[in-house]
């Protein structure tokens, strides 16, 4: 299942409004197929994934700790494989 979120475009003000805590975020193209999942510290993530032109389109959702946001990252990513 997606991250129940809307689509952001991955741009700077996207990036600046992060919060600058763990979470598990989805990359996703113009057309809003799911590219990658990950986690980290969404902030941290997005900069980096703006930064290499990883995708267009950003939703995220946050974690209490990176631990939770790994469980859940291997969750989201089972469904695209």
């Amino acid at each position: 299942m997606p991250l129940q979120k809307p689509w952001r475009d991955l741009e700077r003000e996207t990036v600046a409004a992060a919060p600058d805590r763990p979470g598990v975020y989805e990359l996703g193209d113009d057309s809003g197929t799911v590219l990658a999942v990950d986690h980290g510290v969404l902030r941290d993530e997005l900069k980096t994934a703006l930064a290499y032109g990883d995708g267009d389109r950003v939703r995220w959702t946050e974690t209490h700790t990176l631990d939770g946001a790994g469980e859940l990252t291997a969750e989201h990513r089972e469904r695209l494989e």
